[in-house]
């Protein structure tokens, strides 16, 4: 990972100037902290706000979409009938020592990673920092020792192909991988109880004095899609159409989440009258069969190119999976440092239904089975729900089949595999198969759902590190080069000195700076000007005004560029239009630094 200026990324120094401007903190540090628990400080809550209104306008505004608020708690009734219950769970082994439990993927990954990189010592080659900001949530309580020993080559490339498909192993997988590798806790150097196990991800919860079972939401689609069929009816009955919701969910950690769901006509051909928009939009793409083959390399391919190879599924996926990009890099993300990776078979989730009235009645000729119901239940019992699905689950195909064989011989065979030795004869004193016509005048259907979700605490970190840099010759003078409208704070406002005769002058470019929707920050501090200014670029804020001595001559004021460091001087209204403009992305430094006289450094008296 590289910092914005493409020198090799100091973790350690990004993560002390977060904590030292208080972007964020652990929670509760005077008492110890809890691990993964974070409060996010004035700046922090600042830009997240900002990630989330430029997601609002970005999404829900230019898509024109539906949204929903709900609560953090979830009844039991709800995630058991999603299957969140008994599945939304992360693979886990324990100590066979100490109990100690931890995420098997994760301890794999930190066990193999290290002895890559010894692998690399051995080899007498450079080694790189930690490649990417999960492995700060990822890295275990114990330290795995790196010993610097050479591999073989195929051994090498039969780890990195385990790391390329660690999410797609199962428990029997990961289980294999313990004791193939011999794989043990990092931090007291015990093996582990085999096989892995699974440990559900959410946080149970009780309401009330009944003590109702509940679970903290472990995403935010489901008060979308518990709403579904109400968001129909608001958008009068009218497919696709899309919705969105943000707030935070609970996974063992509780994040801030958004996320947005497209409903699609399977039978429309997933077309997206907005697609031609975005069709030159290029991605990085690691799809499924790369990661199967145990590999980790994006190609670089454009949206229309991908859609219409089939890398990409549809239209609709391409339109949004460019909207993402877009929204990404409005942002502040690097194009180049983001990957779309697509899920593998076990990722996938499930969908609705929707209910239309037809434009045209359609007549419908199909064979149905039915069953004789007072005979049929006492004849198989309780097996007759397992027969019965049996028979539900029949083709047209052989459904016609069975009805002729039914009138030849008075006699059908289906296979139940639940019952008995997997066979069941049927009588037409139990059953009758025919052909009949029906006349569909409502259409039922299953939506196919787009739901390109975000985690913004990712988003947060992930954007700090790539607009984090040091200036040249000067490591100690860290920047965080936010995109103005991403910034914390927009404007700082620094009298040259402590003068009483600044401050009305300040105060008004305070009130006239609000108005326009523009936070700002004053520093009249002592410290020298040059100081004031780099402890704010620490802070992100791109731009700043500074009032000396000519401005009480004449009202003019200067603008300082938080990157390039240069400043231009003009009169207030100037000054303030430029402002504005580059906070609405209506121009950029580069214009303002044009068309306004250059200013080289203040008067001191």
């Amino acid at each position: 990972m590289t910092t914005l200026k493409g020198r090799q990324l100091d973790r350690s120094a990004l993560d002390s100037l977060m904590r030292r401007r208080f972007f964020y903190t652990p929670t509760a540090d005077i008492y110890g902290g809890v691990a993964g628990f974070y409060d996010y400080g004035p700046p922090g809550c600042s830009l997240q706000a900002n990630i989330i209104e430029t997601w609002r306008r970005h999404f829900v505004l230019e898509e024109d979409m539906l949204e929903v608020d709900s609560p953090m708690i979830t009844p039991y009734a709800v995630l058991k009938a999603s299957g969140h219950v008994e599945r939304f769970c992360d693979f886990v082994v324990k100590d066979s020592v100490n109990g100690e439990i931890l995420r098997a993927d994760h301890v794999v990954e930190e066990a193999i990673e290290a002895r890559l990189k010894g692998d690399k010592e051995a080899r007498g080659e450079k080694i790189e920092a930690v490649k990417d900001a999960e492995k700060k949530k990822k890295k275990l309580k114990g330290k795995t020792d790196t010993e610097a020993l050479r591999l073989d080559d195929a051994v090498v490339q039969e780890y990195n192909e385990v790391l390329a498909k660690i999410d797609n192993y199962d428990a029997a997988g990961l289980s294999e991988l313990f004791t193939k590798y011999d794989i043990r806790n990092p931090s007291s150097k015990n093996k582990f109880n085999l096989p892995v196990y699974t440990q559900n991800l959410m946080f149970s919860v009780s309401i009330g004095a009944a003590q109702l079972p509940a679970y903290l939401r472990p995403e935010t689609a489901q008060g979308q899609f518990l709403n579904f069929s109400k968001l129909l009816e608001f958008n009068q009955q009218s497919m696709p159409f899309a919705s969105a919701s943000i707030g935070k969910s609970g996974r063992n950690e509780i994040s801030p989440r958004s996320g947005l769901l497209h409903y699609v006509d399977p039978e429309g051909g997933k077309k997206h009258n907005r697609f031609h928009e975005v069709a030159d939009v290029k991605i990085n793409l690691l799809d499924r069969h790369v990661q199967l083959a145990g590999k980790t390399d994006a190609i670089s391919i454009t949206l229309g190119d991908a859609v219409q190879t089939g890398a990409v599924d549809n239209e609709t996926i391409g339109y949004f999976i460019a909207r993402i990009q877009l929204f990404l890099t409005k942002i502040g993300l690097d194009p180049n440092k983001i990957r779309f990776r697509e899920h593998m078979e076990n990722e996938m989730g499930t969908p609705l239904v929707v209910r239309e009235t037809r434009n045209e009645p359609l007549v419908v000729t199909e064979f149905v089975a039915e069953t004789q119901k007072a005979k049929f239940g006492p004849r198989f019992k309780r097996d007759a729900k397992a027969v019965q699905s049996a028979i539900d689950q029949l083709t047209q195909d052989v459904k016609e089949k069975l009805s002729l064989e039914l009138k030849e011989k008075s006699k059908i065979t289906i296979d139940v595999p639940e019952v008995g030795d997997g066979k069941v004869e049927l009588t037409p004193e139990l059953i009758a198969i025919e052909q009949r016509t029906r006349t569909e005048h409502i259409r039922d259907y299953i939506p196919n759902v787009i739901e390109p979700s975000f985690g913004i605490g990712r988003i947060f970190y992930s954007l700090c590190e790539q607009v984090f840099w040091t200036r040249e010759g000067a490591e100690e003078r860290a920047v965080l080069s936010f995109p103005p409208a991403i910034a914390p704070t927009k404007v700082l406002l620094v009298p040259l000195s402590a003068n009483p005769d600044f401050k009305p002058l300040i105060a008004d470019l305070t009130k006239t700076l609000r108005r326009q929707g523009l936070s700002t920050r004053v520093d009249d501090s002592g410290a020298s000007i040059g100081k004031r200014y780099s402890r704010n670029d620490e802070l992100g804020t791109p731009l700043g005004i500074t009032v000396d001595f000519q401005s009480l001559k004449d009202g003019t004021i200067t603008l300082r560029d938080r990157d390039t460091t240069a400043q231009v001087r003009a009169g207030q209204d100037e000054i303030i239009e430029a402002v504005v403009r580059i906070v609405r992305g209506d121009e950029t430094w580069i214009g303002v630094e044009a068309r306004l006289p250059r200013f080289e450094g203040q008067d001191v008296e």
